[in-house]
């Protein structure tokens, strides 16, 4: 029990402070290209309460890395008004863009604190989260930081709404095409559940996660997590 609740407290501090960098970058991007709805609102702030949805931020995501599921969530998204982007098909693509590359910039600052923590404790282990204490505990956020990190990035990246690849997406389609794919986004998360979920319930072998998240997802965690292996001297090995 104890365990759970230290693998618990471990993924909960890196988990919110990806979403709410990936949200305030998103903003952020937003009212440098004339959009300050944002900023209007109260929500260029690392306050986490103002971003966290307490099931999507919180319950769900925890509930499913107990499960030994992939991690997905969400926070209360900043509000963007592309009308009031200087260039809105180009200004947006920044915009969703800026989610992903923030947390990609997050992992590896990550992974070079990591380093820098094992970096005392050549051959302890603490660079795979094996160190007792606080330096075992520590560890583990920063390798859950890593990897939270750079799943959601890449996972904000599938060409489904309303994720950050579907702007991305809709901005490179011809005018014509963008306008049909832009209604799919009425269907918002009802889509997300049916395609990563039930239907992953519902049809075996059909894991869209597995297909497109995960190959990726293991490849540039492996370099981040080299990358803090070599700052450590090789602790990790």
């Amino acid at each position: 029990m104890n365990d759970t609740l230290v693998q618990a407290a471990a993924l909960i501090m890196p988990l919110v402070l990806a979403i709410v960098f990936h949200e305030v970058a998103h903003g952020r991007v937003a009212r440098h290209f004339g959009d300050p709805t944002a900023l209007e609102r109260g929500r260029l702030t690392l306050n986490p309460l103002r971003h966290v949805d307490p099931i999507g931020t919180i319950v769900l995501p925890g509930m499913l890395a107990l499960a030994h599921l992939p991690v997905f969530g969400w926070a209360r998204p900043v509000p963007v008004d592309a009308r009031r982007l200087d260039n809105p098909r180009r200004d947006m693509m920044l915009v969703a863009a800026a989610g992903p590359a923030t947390n990609l910039a997050l992992a590896l600052v990550g992974a070079v604190l990591l380093g820098l923590l094992a970096r005392p404790f050549a051959g302890a282990g603490v660079g795979e989260g094996e160190a007792g204490g606080l330096v075992g505990f520590l560890a583990l956020n920063l390798i859950n930081f890593v990897m939270i990190n750079v799943f959601l990035a890449l996972f904000n990246l599938l060409p489904i709404p309303p994720f950050d690849g579907s702007h991305i997406v809709e901005g490179l389609l011809p005018l014509r095409l963008a306008r049909g794919y832009a209604k799919v986004r009425r269907l918002g998360f009802a889509l997300v559940l049916v395609v990563l979920i039930v239907l992953p319930t519902l049809v075996r072998g059909f894991d869209p996660i597995g297909w497109l998240v995960r190959p990726p997802v293991e490849w540039l965690t492996g370099h981040y997590f080299a990358l803090a292996d070599a700052i450590a001297g090789g602790s990790g090995q």
